[in-house]
């Protein structure tokens, strides 16, 4: 390979020179504005392709990012199933894959759901005006500590957030075992339907938004336009 190199090296300086001699100074400009100019074109064509490239080197260092991971990125969410020079390849839970450009993986953000055991979750709601705050609060604490335990430096949060137009909202947070998204949607689906079911015991209510019409104005001015 290096006598070939050096044989082409030797032909390349061998031409140039041999231009110089034959005094086609304007000939060599030439061929060295055509190459400079099909190196421009080249670069700008292989540009992608290299980033891409020098991105996939990177991510094959990055320990966070691995075969088998659930991650979340770009707007889409799956299991790493390659990692490849050019791209990264996802399995969604539709069980179709999407191909990423490694540059927009290292671009761009990503969530690894798989690199932690534990992750912390919320899950919000809101009850009436009336319900006792205190005893609303008690409830959701219990029933989110009893279905899913928290370990040591863990807890149930509880806070009320806002007056809302219908109801007082607030937010429960509290940590699971989370390696993917799915497990995400099924804790908040769990809870929601315990906290449901205990309000409902202890007649609490949840209410939903009530809009209000009055058309007495509109009718008012119906009957002015008819005098």
């Amino acid at each position: 390979m290096s006598s070939k190199f050096v044989f082409g090296l030797i032909i390349l300086l061998g031409f140039f020179l041999a231009l110089g001699i034959m005094d086609l100074d304007k000939v060599l400009t030439s061929v060295l504005a055509g190459a400079g100019v099909a190196g421009l074109a080249i670069g700008l064509a292989v540009q992608a392709t290299l980033s891409n490239s020098v991105s996939g080197i990177m991510l094959s260092f990055i320990p966070s990012l691995r075969i088998g991971d659930y991650v979340d990125t770009n707007g889409y969410s799956g299991f790493v199933s390659e990692i490849n020079l050019r791209s990264i390849v996802l399995r969604k839970s539709d069980n179709n894959y999407v191909v990423i450009p490694n540059s927009k993986i290292v671009d761009n953000p990503f969530t690894n759901y798989s690199l932690t055991e534990r992750s912390r979750i919320g899950v919000g709601c809101g009850v009436g005006y009336e319900s006792d705050l205190q005893k609303v609060e008690d409830i959701v604490i219990k029933t989110i500590t009893d279905e899913f335990p928290q370990k040591d430096n863990e807890g149930v949060e509880f806070f009320f957030t806002e007056f809302g137009d219908s109801s007082i909202n607030f937010i429960v947070r509290f940590w699971i075992d989370l390696q993917k998204k799915k497990h995400l949607l099924e804790a908040q689906h769990k809870a929601v339907k315990l906290i449901k079911q205990r309000f409902d015991a202890e007649g609490i209510n949840i209410p939903f938004p009530i809009r209000t019409l009055d058309f007495g104005k509109n009718v008012l001015q119906i009957e002015r336009e008819k005098k």
